[in-house]
């Protein structure tokens, strides 16, 4: 054990230095995710669940990293690598529609004009929709009409039609409602 050690020192060293980097860098970035999110007003699983897509990505990174730092000649890698993205592209083309609401989900993470609880009008000109925002989730947003139903609209498309905001905060407004009831 002790001769592994010494034959493989700097691997060793090298690599405790760079899950050190990613770890420094993986809470950096959860911080300031989180941060942002207390700013704008979103909720913290949202917050949590784009800490993890940097997680993930990260992990990737130090993959990569760390078959340079093992001695991996750079064709070898490069041969993995397309093998698996050649896989994962060929995989997402198929579900294209998911990753799609998943990057729509972190692009209104940082920039949606819109919070849980407000009331929107969604112009649709098949199926307009004059809806509470409910959640905000991954995939979709939950959305509540006024007779009560509930309604799920892909991330997606939410970026693709015009809204208009009707009245912020209107959630606690329509709970409070129901209450009565």
């Amino acid at each position: 054990m002790s001769n592994f050690i010494e034959n493989h020192q700097s691997e060793i060293i090298n690599t405790i230095i760079l899950l050190i980097v990613l770890l420094i860098i993986r809470s950096t970035i959860v911080f300031t995710v989180r941060k942002i999110g207390k700013k704008s007003g979103t909720t913290e699983a949202r917050a949590n669940l784009i800490g993890r897509y940097a997680t993930v990505t990260l992990i990737l990174i130090a993959l990569l990293l760390e078959a340079f730092i093992l001695g991996f000649r750079t064709q070898e890698i490069t041969l993995v690598f397309s093998s698996v993205f050649a896989v994962i592209g060929i995989a997402l083309f198929a579900i294209w529609s998911i990753l799609s609401n998943v990057t729509s989900g972190v692009i209104m993470f940082f920039s949606f004009p819109y919070k849980v609880g407000d009331k929107i009008k969604i112009h649709d000109k098949d199926y307009p929709l004059e809806v509470i925002i409910e959640d905000i989730r991954a995939f979709q947003l939950i959305l509540r009409e006024d007779n009560g139903d509930l309604v799920t609209y892909p991330n997606n498309l939410i970026l693709q039609k015009a809204v208009t905001l009707i009245q912020k905060g209107a959630l606690d407004d329509f709970t409070d409602h129901n209450k009565t009831l």
